[in-house]
Order: structure tokens, then sequence, then C-alpha cells
């Protein structure tokens, strides 16, 4: 018998903020990397993408650069250590409407699983900390030491999400088509098209546009958008983007 799922992407969609940039605050705490390269090089991407006038992936793209050379050639479990420390302090900072939904699929006996571009370390203590069946998260490739080498294997774009979200339906054997997605930027657009639920979660405008410019994903689409203690639903044939 086939068996539901429900996909979360964490950052954005059940965090508040970004995973990356908090396990980020604690690399400058630990002394892994200068605080002068937050305030020179992504601190200015970010609040562009917090004030909303700049781009999620500009934002992730000098993180994960900057990322990568902070953790080169450390120890696994130092990363593993910070991002317990992440998840421990702040793992409770969550969306309620996507702690509701983590809670209605668990009773419905449905498998949670998620699929997230943070670094897999950070996803895995996300998933433990929620009960979530299974994770897939950016992989930063280690070394005969287990130290990190440099090299990625990403899942911030919706390519690996969709080979991610195929390779766990094979693996547990999901009915996509009854299954549900839950995502906020254009890298889950695939899980979106490939489930029969999909739920855009407080969207990005580049997220907006491509549900609005396909036709299957209109017209399935869930629009939730939560601000302060309000969780609004959204029809999409009514609403005008400023």
């Amino acid at each position: 018998m086939k068996k539901i799922a429900a996909f979360f992407d964490i950052d954005g969609t059940i965090y508040r903020e970004g995973l990356i940039t908090e396990v980020f605050k604690k690399i400058i705490k630990y002394e892994l990397v200068s605080e002068d390269r937050w305030y020179k090089d992504v601190r200015p991407s970010y609040i562009k993408w917090d004030k909303r006038q700049g781009d999620y992936d500009d934002y992730l793209s000098k993180m994960v650069d900057v990322y990568i050379e902070a953790i080169k050639g450390v120890n696994k479990s130092y990363v593993e250590y910070i991002a317990k420390r992440v998840i421990e302090q702040n793992g409770d900072r969550v969306y309620t409407f996507t702690r509701d939904r983590l809670k209605w699929h668990k009773e419905q006996g449905h498998l949670v699983i998620a699929i997230s571009g943070s670094p897999v370390e950070l996803v895995k203590e996300m998933s433990e900390k929620y009960n979530m069946d299974d994770y897939r998260g950016t992989i930063y490739q280690l070394d005969f030491l287990n130290n990190y080498n440099g090299e990625v294997i990403p899942m911030w774009d919706h390519e690996s999400k969709l080979k991610a979200l195929t390779e766990l339906a094979s693996k547990y054997n999901i009915d996509l088509e009854n299954s549900y997605a839950y995502g906020d930027t254009s890298g889950d657009f695939t899980m979106f098209k490939s489930v029969g639920n999909p739920y855009a979660i407080n969207p990005t405008r580049e997220l907006i546009g491509k549900v609005m410019e396909d036709k299957y994903v209109k017209e399935k689409i869930n629009l939730i958008v939560e601000r302060k203690d309000v969780v609004y639903s959204i029809d999409l044939d009514t609403v005008k983007i400023l």
C-alpha cells in the first residue's frame, strides 16, 4: 500500500529565520570566520532580503561562499556541535501554521520529511527535534579525516529537490498525488509540481510568479501568509501583488 508524505522545506517555512544565518552567527562566535566577513560580504545582502528588497538566492549564495571558506579543514564533529547548539537555542522559533501542520500530519500517520537547502547537520537536528521520518540537506563533503574539503552537494535548487523527492518516493513507496509539499522559494517549485497538495508559505515574489505562470500548479496551490498572530489563506485569483 502506498504511503502519503509531507515534504517540508525548513528555512522560512517551518523556521522563521534562515537556519544557516543562525549557524553563521555561531561560527563567528567560535572564531571560525572573521566578523568582518559578515558585515562586508553577507550582511548587505541579508538586509536587502530581510526588507524584501533583494533576492534570497543572492543572499544565500554569499552566505554559502563564506560558510564554505569558514568550515574548510574543520572537523565534522565541531560543526555538529554548533548545529546542536543552534537548534537547542533557536529550534522553537517556528511558524504556528507549520507547527500545527506537522502535528496534523503525524496524527494522520503520514510520513514527514525535511528537504532543505540548509547544511545537512542542521537539518538532521531540526528533523529530530520535530520527530520527522527522514531528511535531506545540503552536503558539505569530507576528506578521509572527516574534515570539510570545500566541495558541496547542494539541496537549495529545484533540480536537487526534485531528485531528492523522487528518490524518497521510491524509497518509501510514496503516493505523490495525495502527498503534500511546503515551501517558500522558487527552489521548491518542482516539489509543488510533483505533489497533489502544495502549500506556499510566505512565498517570495519569484515563487508566486512561477506559480502564476503554471496553470496546473496554480489550480492546486494553497497560498498561506502568516503575520504576527494571524494566518491568512489567500486566493491567487484575487490576490494583487504590489
